[in-house]
């Protein structure tokens, strides 16, 4: 309830009528009770008393303040505590033509401002706050997801197509995507870094270097990952001393973070695909993460009553990690055994548990960082679903550990 409805406090200034008359230092009586107005005007009849507030007539006074020629001139500053108006307020000539309450005093300080006008047999009242009047109880709010559906699905459907045709048709376009994905998820996380924090990474070695990174991973495996990431990390330090120094160690250090962050763990789905069944192991990865995701959702908006993290991302619950974690074995055993080659069911149950929880911890990640940045959203890039790093941020810490159980279980041929 805002300050202009019941139990405003009084305007600044307000003093209201005293048994001992006006207070020293009001202002005196304005023309409406001059001596030449009161022989022209009858003397003015007792109004009855009425409950000063909370009672029946509460109804009618909300009904009052929202029309009728009471309030035709009335400015911001005036407010009336005043009984409903009788018809014998309009006896003088004055208040029949510009209403009862036309005078400053009698706007400012209600109807028995001084003592000529207050009629004998009449008791002042000081009047005291009004209670705010009771809420009805609100109605159950129903659950929202947030976001637009309709287009978080559509994109989603989109993105897949272009992936699985990628992935099926020519790898080298899937390490393609892979990489275009990277550059767009640095040039938000490093847009963000710079508008939030004024820290300024930068972007162009990132950019080169995580395409070169993701590249590299693919041709050269493992070994070519890190011998990128480490030039990359030196291109950082490098490009950052043509700028002045002030801010140097924070900006070389956001640098490096960002490119162990996105480049060189998505480095690990590119090295999966090298495999002669590499195809179905990204697919599987896909997969797992996505079917986590929506258990997640799906258990934790008809059942989440416990919150997982309130103070990181107070959205998920307890519920939706237990339904995370089935949804993923139950696919981790269906791909294993359908998908890739010499994998067993109970393999499965172990890489979707692993998926389920990296998946959820990537999210937790980049929650953390949103929070400290202040923002909802990486970027406006995917409608429905926000940024690049917005739907990467399950994915890309989930990519080395299903990498790694999949060279356990089948190797990594």
């Amino acid at each position: 309830m805002n300050d202009s409805s019941w139990g405003a406090p009084p305007p600044a200034g307000y003093w209201g009528p005293s048994d001992q008359g006006p207070v020293q230092g009001a202002a005196p009586a304005g023309p409406a009770y001059d001596a030449h107005d009161a022989q022209h005007t009858r003397p003015m009849p007792i109004v009855p008393e009425v409950p000063a507030y909370g009672g029946d007539q509460d109804d009618d006074r909300g009904a009052a303040r929202l029309s009728g020629p009471l309030f035709r001139e009335e400015t911001p500053h005036t407010q009336s505590y005043d009984a409903p108006r009788t018809p014998q307020l309009y006896d003088t000539p004055r208040a029949a033509a510009h209403g009862p309450y036309d005078t400053p005093q009698a706007s400012a300080h209600g109807r028995y401002d001084t003592p000529q006008a207050r009629p004998s047999g009449a008791v002042p009242q000081n009047p005291e706050p009004m209670p705010d009047a009771p809420q009805p109880a609100s109605a159950p709010q129903k659950k929202s997801a947030g976001r637009d559906l309709g287009a978080a699905i559509g994109v989603g459907v989109g993105l897949g197509v272009v992936i699985v045709a990628s992935l099926f048709v020519v790898k080298a376009a899937f390490v393609g995507v892979v990489a275009v994905a990277v550059v767009v998820g640095l040039w938000e996380l490093t847009r963000r870094l710079e508008e939030r924090k004024g820290i300024r990474a930068p972007l162009v070695p990132l950019a080169v270097g995580g395409a070169a990174m993701v590249v590299s991973g693919y041709v050269r495996g493992a070994e070519g990952a890190w011998v990128a990431m480490a030039l990359t990390a030196l291109a950082v330090l490098v490009w950052r001393m043509t700028e002045p120094p002030e801010g140097y160690l924070k900006d070389v250090t956001a640098g490096v973070f960002a490119a162990f962050y996105v480049p060189f763990l998505a480095t690990f789905v590119a090295m999966m695909l090298t495999a002669d069944d590499g195809p179905r192991r990204v697919l599987t990865f896909l997969l797992l993460t996505v079917v986590s995701d929506t258990g997640a959702y799906a258990v934790g908006w008809r059942f989440g009553k416990h919150k997982l993290a309130p103070r990181i991302s107070p959205g998920k619950t307890r519920e939706g990690l237990l339904g995370a974690v089935s949804f993923a074995m139950v696919a981790g055993a269906l791909c294993m055994h359908f998908l890739i080659d010499d994998g067993t069911w109970w393999q499965g149950l172990v890489l979707g548990f692993a998926v389920a929880a990296s998946a959820t911890l990537g999210d937790l990640g980049e929650s953390m960082i949103k929070r400290d940045l202040g923002i909802k959203d990486m970027g406006t890039l995917l409608p429905g679903h926000g940024g690049i790093m917005d739907r990467l941020d399950s994915l890309l810490p989930t990519a080395p550990v299903v990498w790694l159980l999949l060279v356990l279980f089948v190797g990594s041929g």
